[in-house]
């Protein structure tokens, strides 16, 4: 099944959306984006109105704030029994939501409710967010804004809530983009290329490691925006040391300097040239019916089944005599060309040519688990390392569920995934490769597919690299607090990040990254400069923050038996001082104006609620005071300042206490 909405009116026609704002400030390797979207309701009547949008799956919003007539909402992170019980002390008053959620099944698809927006009345929202980009095969740096969210299948019987997202062609939204990118970097910018018309890039300093550049004048947003960003001596391993914040603790993550290293492995050519090429390549294919649809809106003479084949064709001309492979597709059913996988010859390649060239995209939903688990299920071939490829739009519904299972078996494979066509799923696509110790693509077009593919086969034909360490050589009067969690996989000339903690102070430091491949032990060495920059935002520390957070819930889930209460004080103490977590899913913002008493809502008030925004617009009509048996999600989920007293959150034996909660300030603009 699929759900789609958006911000939508109570037909589920589009509210208007009248243009989009979008500012990047990119630091090196990575990015702060701040999103600012304008639209009204034109309707006679008030509505219940959510905006549904993406955001790359690695993203930590750090910022939120809304404009609905004339109040100005400002985020705020608190601990939960504070926001608690402010929000208890306000609850009399009559006042209206705003909820930002997560969806628990794909952490790339983030929703807005705006409650009861009047007639005729404006609405700003602006989002803050820091990511990482990801390094192409020609090594440019990749930010992509996606223009259309694709609905997502939700497969039967799968666990979870359906995930309501929108597919809403941009001929029928006609607002405009503004776009504009600021780039810094130790090195400088040798170009920035993009799908889309640019103005001139403006170089800020001599050394033209400073840049700015914008999307030409009258934009209209039909089409995914892809900005790729090149520098001169690109795989020159680099640092970023970003200053802490003044008002912060010194001695905390935000008080103190962060490094952010950018490391480049590059391993000995006789080492390379020498590698015996070997492998089982199983290929796994979406024929799902969204697989007809255009790579892209603006272009619609290209198929995604199309390039998908084309892409998987190159593959099958490129494997190495000797090796072994086999090819499923999937849709609501999976078929796999042969039995099991045969050895790569002249002949298994054109009977494999052959039945893939007829593959069209008639195969119905998008059931992606039960073939992997068929993959999986195979005994591996001796000497023949198992590497798998998924080729896919990404259009599921159960993405964590899905990437769990790869995570699951990935002593036994590396997964390397292509997110085909515009709006593509980035949760799905960079989860099934970092989680499978493999690589991701996305192919959005012809013209950069070739580089691409060729790039994951060569990584594909790569032995594991092993005992990899990184080694920190610092003056005494600084030491370092490593953030990041150990570097699992290394790939020739592809770039690893790491963040870490400084305190004192220095000129100069040094880092060897040591590593051992098919025998052969190497190592790297970056020397790099102490001084913090100045003035530069908190993009890095946010980073941090994130890579923090995520480790310390992990150890939290692995330590859910022993009821450790100390983990979950780290992770609130440190979201509430980044104002970044990733485990948020529901701020709540409350509007101090009475709620209108006749309002459209998107969910269907007889059935019983389901998760925190059905509960949240019960409670907005007036329906309901308290939930004893509500069946909430139970994958981080965050109930926020609820819009009735206190549940009990001990919901089917589960206990929802990890919860962090956030209280959004508001007052009327005439108080700023």
């Amino acid at each position: 099944k699929m759900d789609c909405c958006g911000l939508l009116t109570a037909q589920k026609e589009p509210v208007p959306l009248k243009s989009v704002e979008v500012e990047l400030q990119v630091r090196d390797h990575v990015a702060t984006v701040v999103s600012t979207l304008n639209y009204e309701n034109k309707e006679d009547k008030p509505l219940e109105a959510v905006f549904v949008f993406p955001l790359p799956g690695d993203a930590a919003v750090c910022h939120f704030s809304a404009t609905i007539g004339q109040t100005q909402i400002v985020a705020e992170v608190k601990e939960k029994q504070q926001a608690r019980e402010e929000y208890d002390d306000a609850l009399s008053s009559g006042q209206q939501a705003f909820l930002l959620e997560e969806s628990d099944q794909s952490p790339d698809i983030f929703s807005l409710s705006v409650g009861s927006l009047p007639p005729g009345e404006s609405a700003s929202i602006r989002l803050e967010y820091v990511t990482e980009l990801a390094v192409q095969a020609d090594d440019g740096l990749r930010f992509c804004l996606p223009a259309v969210l694709n609905p997502r299948y939700q497969p039967q019987g799968s666990e979870g809530a359906s995930v309501q997202v929108t597919s809403v062609p941009a001929s029928l939204v006609p607002y405009s983009l503004s776009f504009s990118a600021r780039v810094s970097s130790p090195r400088p910018v040798s170009k920035v290329e993009s799908n889309c018309s640019l103005d001139p890039l403006q170089y800020l300093n001599t050394e033209q490691t400073q840049a700015t550049v914008k999307l030409a004048a009258g934009h209209k947003f039909d089409r995914d925006v892809e900005v790729l960003i090149y520098y001169k001596d690109a795989h020159q391993p680099t640092a970023v040391v970003e200053a802490g914040q003044a008002s912060a603790k010194p001695g905390s993550l935000m008080g103190d300097p962060v490094v952010m290293l950018s490391l480049y492995p590059e391993f000995p050519q006789d080492v390379m040239s020498s590698l015996a090429s070997c492998g089982e390549f199983v290929f796994l294919l979406d024929r799902s019916g969204s697989m007809d649809c255009p790579m892209n809106y603006s272009k619609r003479d290209q198929t995604r089944i199309g390039s998908a084949r084309d892409t998987l064709l190159l593959l099958l001309k490129s494997l190495p005599m000797g090796c072994y492979f086999n090819i499923y597709s999937f849709g609501s059913r999976y078929e796999h060309i042969f039995p099991t996988s045969v050895e790569y010859s002249q002949k298994t390649m054109e009977e494999a040519l052959k039945t893939v060239e007829r593959m069209g995209a008639d195969l119905g939903g998008t059931e992606i688990l039960k073939p992997l688990q068929h993959i999986y299920s195979q005994p591996c071939i001796t000497n023949q390392p198992r590497q798998v490829f998924v080729f896919t739009d990404g259009e599921v519904g159960n993405t964590k569920e899905i990437i769990s299972l790869v995570k699951n078996n990935s002593g036994s494979h590396r997964c390397f995934s292509f997110g085909i066509g515009e709006g593509a799923s980035s949760a799905l696509i960079n989860g099934l490769a970092k989680e499978g110790g493999g690589h991701a693509q996305f192919i959005t077009g012809a013209d950069r597919m070739q580089p691409k593919v060729m790039q994951s086969l060569r990584f594909a034909l790569q032995p594991a690299v092993v005992d990899i360490s990184v080694t920190w050589d610092l003056p005494k009067e600084v030491s370092v607090t490593v953030i990041s969690p150990p570097i699992t996989t290394l790939f020739q000339g592809q770039r690893s990040l790491v963040y870490a903690q400084l305190s004192g102070q220095a000129a100069e430091g040094c880092v060897t990254v040591k590593y051992s491949l098919a025998g052969h032990p190497s190592q790297n060495q970056l020397h790099f400069s102490l001084t913090p920059a100045q003035d530069t935002g908190l993009t890095v520390h946010r980073l941090a923050a994130r890579t923090l957070i995520r480790s310390l819930e992990m150890e939290e889930r692995e330590s859910r038996r022993e009821q450790d209460g100390g983990v979950k004080k780290k992770v609130v103490e440190l979201s509430v001082q980044s104002g970044v977590s990733k485990a948020i899913q529901g701020p709540l913002v409350r509007r101090n104006v009475p709620t209108p008493s006749e309002c459209y809502f998107m969910k269907n008030k007889k059935q019983k609620p389901r998760c925190t925004e059905d509960i949240l617009s019960l409670a907005m009509s007036g329906n309901v005071e308290k939930h004893d048996d509500v069946p909430l999600l139970c994958k981080d989920i965050m109930v926020i300042n609820c819009m009735f007293k206190p549940l009990d959150l001990t919901v089917h034996g589960h206990n929802h206490q990890k919860c962090i909660f956030i209280y959004f300030f508001c007052q009327p603009i005439t108080a700023f």
